[in-house]
C-alpha cells in the first residue's frame, strides 16, 4: 500500500528543509536557499498530517556527502526524511489496526553526537573513520555530514596530534601500533548559554583506545602527550574550545571488540551531562548512549504520555536507566526498577539519580541482571513494563513470559527490590542484589502479585520487532494500541519504533479476592 493512501492514519513530523549545503567554511552550514531551522524547544513539535509533510516528488532531501560512495555509515543519499522502510512500517501497523502511526524526523544532517571511529594508516597520514563495506579497510571521513560538526573538528585536531607527536595508528595484521580507536561523544547541555545556542556549541568527550594493558606501559608517555595536545589546542583555554574531556581505554585483544575493561580519566571534566526527557543524564564513556540525542529526546516525550501517573514501572535492558528515570520524574511513579546486564552503567545511574527532582517520592532501583534469567521475577510487581532491547530483539524467555503470564502461574518468589530477605539460592537473584542501587522513599512498592497491564517496546531492529510483535499478539494476551516511528539514523534504512501494547480481555479480568467464597442465601 502506498504511503499517500494512508493519509488518514499516518502523520509525519513538521517538514524540514531538504537542501544540503556543500559549504565547508561555515562551522554549521545552513541550506543556501532555506531559512535556518528554528531553535529547539523543551518539547518537540506535534506531527503534521501526511499530505502537508511529504515534499513533492521532485524534491529530495539529499545527503550530499563527499564520503558516501566509500563510507559504510550511510546507505542512501536521497529522501533522508522518509526512508522507504517507513512505507512498510505504515502498512504493517495498519493491518494490525493501529490508527495513529506517526513518523518523526529531527535533524537530517549533523545529528550524530556519538561516534566510534577506527584509527589506521600511518603517523604521517592517519586514517580516522569507518570500515569500507565488507572489509577492514578504514575510510577517512573528515567531512562527514552526519557527524555533529564538533566531532569533525575534534577528529581534525586528533589527526594533527597524531602527526605532530608521531603516534603510531594500530596495525591489525601485526597487532602493533598505539592508537586503535577513538570515541567522540558530544554534550549539548550548557545552561550558561541560551537554549538556541547549546547544540551548535557542544563539547566533545574524547576517549582514546590505547593498544596496551594499562597506563604503566612503555608507550604511556605518548598517550599523555597526545591527551595534553588535545587539551592544549582544544580545551577551554584554547581558541577552539571544543574538548570537554579526554579519557583513555586500554585494549590489547585481537578481536573486534572496541573497548577493553580498563578506563582512565586523563583531563577535563569527569562527568558528561546531557538533558533528555526532562532530566539531566550522566553518561560515562563506558556506558551506552544514544547517538541522536535530539531524536531520543522526542521519543522520550512521546513515551511518557503512555505511562499512567503514580504507576509502578519495570525498565528492562535499561542501560544507565535514562528511560526509567525520565518516566519516574515526569509521571511521579510509585516505583521504578531498572534492569541491565552491563555493570558499567551503574555509576551513571547513581549520578543521574542525584539530579532528579527532590520532590520525587517513589521507590527507584537499578539491578545488574540478565533479563533472560527468570524474567518473570522482573515482571511481577509492575503495572508498566518498558523494554529497549538490542537489535536482535527480546530474549526468547522474556517473550514466553509475557505471552503466558497470568495470576494462575504466579508462585511466591522473593522480592527483587530488596524489601524481603530470604534464604535465596538462585545465583542471578543474588548477583542482582549485590550490585543493586536503591533509592528509598515513603512510597510502598506494589506487591509481587501485580501484573503488567502496559508494555512499551522501543525497537532499533525492525525485523526483530516484527517477529516479537507477532509472537506477543499470537496468544491474545496483548493487543497493540499505538505505534510511532523515529528517524534516529537519517541516511539509513533503520528506524526506531515505539510501540504500546495493552493486556487483552483475558488479562484484564479483575483479580479474585483471596479467602473463602460467601455462600449464596
Amino acid at each position: 500500500m502506498h504511503l499517500y493512501l494512508l493519509s488518514s492514519r499516518v502523520s509525519f513530523s513538521p517538514p524540514v528543509f531538504c537542501h544540503a549545503s556543500s559549504s565547508a567554511t561555515l562551522p554549521f552550514p545552513a541550506p543556501a536557499t532555506a531559512k535556518p531551522l528554528p531553535p529547539p524547544t523543551s518539547r518537540p513539535a506535534k506531527s503534521l498530517k501526511l499530505e502537508a509533510a511529504i515534499p513533492p516528488s521532485n524534491s529530495k532531501c539529499a545527503l550530499e556527502c563527499p564520503h558516501f560512495q566509500s563510507c559504510s555509515g550511510c546507505t542512501h543519499e536521497l529522501d533522508l526524511d522518509r526512508p522507504s522502510v517507513v512505507e512498510e512500517a505504515a502498512e504493517f501497523f495498519s493491518k494490525l489496526g493501529v490508527s495513529d502511526f506517526t513518523f518523526d524526523s529531527s535533524r537530517l544532517w549533523e545529528w550524530r553526537c556519538r561516534a566510534k571511529l577506527a584509527v589506521r594508516g600511518s603517523s604521517a597520514t592517519p586514517l580516522i573513520g569507518l570500515y569500507e563495506e565488507g572489509t577492514h579497510n578504514v575510510v577517512d571521513i573528515p567531512d562527514c555530514k552526519a557527524h555533529h560538526p564538533r566531532i569533525n573538528a575534534a577528529v581534525e585536531l586528533l589527526r594533527k596530534g597524531i602527526t605532530a607527536l608521531r603516534i603510531l595508528p594500530y596495525d591489525e595484521d601485526q597487532g602493533t601500533g598505539d592508537l586503535r580507536y577513538v570515541q567522540m561523544a558530544v554534550t549539548t547541555h550548557n545552561t550558561s548559554l541560551p537554549v538556541s545556542d547549546r547544540y551548535k556549541n557542544g563539547k566533545v568527550q574524547v576517549s582514546l583506545v590505547w593498544n596496551t594493558r594499562n597506563e604503566t606501559s612503555p608507550s604511556s608517555e605518548k598517550l599523555t602527550a597526545l591527551a595534553q595536545f588535545l587539551w592544549r589546542n582544544g580545551g577551554p583555554r584554547s581558541n577552539e574550545n571544543i574538548i570537554h574531556s579526554v579519557w583513555a581505554n586500554f585494549q590489547t585483544s585481537s578481536n573486534n571488540i572496541i573497548f577493553g575493561n580498563r578506563w582512565r580519566h586523563l583531563l577535563g571534566e569527569m562527568d558528561l551531562w546531557e538533558h533528555v526527557g526532562g532530566i539531566d543524564v550522566s553518561l560515562a564513556p563506558s556506558s551506552f548512549g544514544q547517538a541522536n540525542t535530539r531524536a531520543f529526546d522526542s521519543l522520550l516525550w512521546k513515551l511518557q504520555k503512555y505511562v499512567p501517573r503514580r504507576s509502578s514501572v519495570a525498565d528492562l535492558y535499561a542501560g544507565a536507566g535514562v528511560i526509567g528515570l525520565s518516566v519516574a520524574a515526569s509521571r511521579k511513579c510509585r516505583s521504578v526498577k531498572c534492569i541491565e546486564v552491563n555493570k558499567e552503567s551503574k555509576l551513571s545511574f547513581e549520578k543521574t539519580v542525584e539530579r532528579l527532582p527532590k520532590s520525587l517520592d517513589g521507590s527507584i532501583s537499578w539491578h545488574q541482571a540478565d533479563t533472560s534469567d527468570e524474567p518473570l521475577s522482573w515482571l511481577m510487581g509492575s503495572e508498566v513494563v518498558i523494554v529497549d532491547p538490542p537489535r536482535k530483539g527480546l530474549d526468547a524467555s522474556l517473550v514466553d513470559a509475557l505471552k503466558t503470564i497470568s495470576f494462575r502461574n504466579l508462585k511466591p518468589m522473593s522480592s527483587t527490590d530488596g524489601s524481603q530477605v530470604k534464604d535465596e539460592k538462585r545465583p542471578w537473584v543474588l548477583r542482582a542484589r549485590e550490585s543493586s542501587v536503591y533509592v528509598r522513599s515513603s512510597t510502598t512498592s506494589d506487591g509481587p502479585l501485580v501484573l503488567p497491564q502496559t508494555l512499551i517496546y522501543i525497537s532499533c531492529g525492525w525485523e526483530s520487532f516484527k517477529e516479537d510483535c507477532k509472537a506477543l499478539l499470537s496468544t491474545n494476551k496483548w493487543r497493540l494500541e499505538h505505534a510511532h516511528g523515529f528517524n534516529f539514523f537519517p541516511g539509513t534504512q533503520s528506524i526506531e519504533v515505539l510501540a504500546v501494547f495493552q493486556r487483552g480481555k483475558v488479562a484484564n479480568l479483575k483479580k479474585k479476592k483471596l479467602g473463602k467464597k460467601k455462600k449464596r442465601s
